[in-house]
């Protein structure tokens, strides 16, 4: 199975390096790679505690941002290596202060985990959510250096549960422990012999209160809104600007409109603003009295998560796509939210279904009847808006269980 696992790598590296001329990304993440052992060599290891957190990117940066905090908080001195798999997690995080030392991860060969063990020496190394490299796990086992999982979910599709996935099953075997967030990862974990699990939730609910609670004001959008109803389409991609501005460019009331597309290049904002019929405002060009404009449409990254806070209604993008984004960045807020039909492999969209404080959408039409359902009656907005609040609040805690195994017993 290392075989059949190394030569896959070999495929990927090679790809990402016959797209480097054609792909942003891939560009970014091969130049990124090269100039790594540039930047190791930089770095005094010294002799204080250092742990090592690998994210893949922006998202899971995300999940595992209270803990690093955590731990610097209670452990000042121990420095904070932080790696990530992709250029959209790495390019926006390269200069996060918690961190002491920030870094593409060499491609996951054998050479390359030796190498980069060796050299930086970690006394823990934390995996977020969902990332698995088979050699720098295997040498962190070797060394006898704890590794750990956080906000981990595991679904009976993966490959740990299926026949041929002998390989997958042992890098489980790694871990000191595996922090997951439901009670279907334990049991699926647990049917495979795998007993070192502990049932924690989802650190993103504590990251969401965190940053509702020191949200910034945008000034821009204040004024934008001057006090009036608005609702908040975060994180769109086409087929969610396609019906959303259907349904805009038909509305008549005194709602307003902000618009945060996931991609912000300069074609596709320009689009938005073609195919919008309403007096619109694009964020970067815009002036401090933009109050009689119907849709604010945001072209600059960073601002979302403070965003939410001026909306009644929040509508996630990303449902017709490969699936949502984070729908817990608005439900903070206590705001009823929207949503495509790709959600199912999100549990905190299905709970907030469930509890009745989002709504799922499948084309159109079903868009304006919620739409419609929750502008004409504020006080069903305000119920659902409740009910996800409360979802958010009942889930907090993760960072603290986390900790209690991770920032205190492992010192040596």
């Amino acid at each position: 199975m290392t075989f059949f696992y190394n030569t896959g790598i070999s495929a990927y590296n090679l790809a990402i390096r016959l797209a480097a001329p054609f792909n942003e990304k891939a560009k970014l993440l091969n130049k990124g790679r090269k100039e790594v052992w540039e930047k190791i060599r930089t770095i005094q290891r010294g002799n204080q505690r250092l742990v090592w957190f690998h994210a893949a990117s922006l998202g899971e940066f995300e999940q595992g941002r209270p803990v690093i905090e955590k731990l610097k908080q209670t452990e000042p001195d121990t420095k904070i290596l932080l790696t990530f798999f992709s250029p959209s997690g790495y390019e926006i995080r390269k200069n996060y202060t918690e961190a002491d030392y920030i870094l593409y991860l060499p491609a996951d060969t054998k050479r390359n985990a030796i190498r980069f063990i060796e050299t930086l020496r970690p006394d823990a190394a934390i995996f977020i959510k969902y990332e698995f490299w088979f050699h720098y796990l295997h040498e962190l086992r070797n060394r006898q250096i704890p590794i750990y999982l956080i906000s981990a979910i595991f679904r009976p599709e993966q490959p740990f549960f299926k026949n041929w996935g002998g390989l997958h099953r042992r890098m489980l075997s790694f871990f000191k422990c595996l922090y997951v967030q439901d009670k279907e990862s334990v049991n699926l974990l647990n049917k495979i012999g795998i007993r070192n699990v502990q049932l924690t939730g989802d650190t993103r609910f504590d990251r969401v209160k965190q940053i509702a609670e020191t949200a910034r004001t945008i000034e821009k959008a204040e004024s934008f809104c001057n006090g009036q109803p608005a609702i908040i389409c975060g994180s769109t991609w086409p087929p969610d600007e396609e019906i959303l501005l259907e349904y805009i460019n038909s509305y008549s009331g005194n709602y307003k409109w902000i618009i945060v597309p996931h991609e912000i290049g300069e074609n596709h904002i320009k689009n938005i603003l073609e195919k919008c019929k309403k007096k619109t405002a694009r964020y970067s060009q815009a002036g401090t009295d933009i109050s009689s404009c119907d849709v604010l449409v945001i072209d600059c990254i960073g601002l979302l998560s403070s965003i939410y806070r001026y909306g009644k209604i929040a509508y996630i993008g990303g449902g017709f796509g490969a699936g949502i984004h984070n729908t817990l960045e608005a439900a903070v807020y206590g705001i009823p939210v929207i949503f495509g039909p790709k959600y199912q492999k999100f549990n905190e969209a299905v709970n907030l279904i469930q509890t009745g404080g989002a709504f799922s959408i499948q084309n159109n039409k079903e868009l304006k009847e919620v739409l419609d359902n929750l502008i004409q009656n504020p006080a069903i907005a305000e119920i659902a808006g409740q009910k996800a609040l409360e979802y958010v609040n009942s889930q907090l805690g993760a960072t603290d269980s986390i900790g209690k195994g991770i920032l205190t017993n492992d010192k040596r």
